[in-house]
């Protein structure tokens, strides 16, 4: 039963590994991986975008919006998981947990036209409430002011009923006998919540933090590169969307591997490193 996942992780995950390789090369695709030269010295891409104008600016925009979308997006799904746990009426949980999850199968480009709708300057209903009320429109889709906020908010409502679903699943092999007898000794709703059931799926939230913190390089390409603008830049250009202007439509595939090695090495540490930070509390991944 294990042999289809682990031919899909060979075959995608390790054998591509070989191709870190090109980032220590100064690659050209008619000679491939093996014919291209090395690179003189060996940490000239690593040089290039380290030296970039832009570096500082991108590491930031990074980490911020990153941070941002961990500090805001892990208490919602943990909050809806608890509010769903705790309804009784059985149409009404499936109703909602079933609106909740649903924009997490809609692409970043059926939610951009909803943004445009809602927030456009010219058109969007927001502005429009807004010049009703007497005031002046904004453009918050290209200002520098509402921009992050409009990125972590959107994926915040995108992803909400999805997460919610793993720790509805956590919560459901918490024993019941331990809420039986909370009821007995009189305890509320509230201090059953506390004392039962977030100690139950604290496993899970640690994981899923471990888990995000290595990705916590990776912004939201997707994301991001459909919504932003030049306007935005500013506070919006992030690693991945700087690579995909000045490596891969460049052709500068070198670069793109340098900076993906680096992103990497980044993750790891912070797995590593958040892994022996949770077990002081017994809560390590391993």
């Amino acid at each position: 039963m294990l042999l289809p996942g682990v031919i899909y992780f060979v075959i995608f995950r390790y054998i591509p590994m070989y191709g870190v390789v090109i980032a220590f090369k100064d690659f050209q695709i008619l000679d491939g991986i093996l014919g291209s030269g090395w690179a003189d010295p060996w940490y000239k891409h690593f040089q290039t975008f380290f030296d970039s104008p832009y570096f500082g600016q991108l590491m930031a925009n990074t980490f911020i919006i990153s941070i941002y979308k961990l500090v805001f997006g892990m208490a919602p799904p943990i909050i809806m998981a608890l509010l769903l746990n705790e309804c009784r009426l059985r149409w009404f949980k499936t109703v909602v947990q079933t609106l909740t999850y649903m924009p997490h199968f809609l692409s970043w480009v059926i939610i951009y036209g909803i943004l445009i709708a809602l927030l456009s300057q010219n058109s969007g209903i927001v502005n429009g409430f807004i010049e009703d009320a007497g005031g002046q429109s904004i453009g918050f889709m290209t200002s520098i002011d509402y921009f992050r906020t409009i990125l972590v908010s959107s994926e915040v409502w995108k992803d909400l009923g999805w997460g919610a679903i793993i720790y509805l699943a956590a919560m459901t092999a918490i024993d019941p006998t331990l809420y039986e007898a909370a009821r007995v000794d009189g305890a509320s709703r509230l201090r059953m919540i506390w004392h039962i059931t977030l100690p139950g799926i604290r496993n899970v939230i640690v994981l899923l933090l471990i888990l995000k913190l290595g990705h916590i390089m990776d912004a939201g390409f997707d994301q991001i590169y459909i919504l932003y603008n030049i306007q935005v830049y500013q506070v919006a250009d992030i690693l991945d969307t700087w690579v995909f202007r000045t490596g891969l439509q460049q052709l500068n595939f070198s670069l793109g591997a340098a900076v993906g090695l680096f992103k990497s090495f980044i993750g790891l540490v912070l797995v590593l490193g958040s892994n022996q930070l949770s077990k002081k509390w017994g809560e390590g991944i391993w």
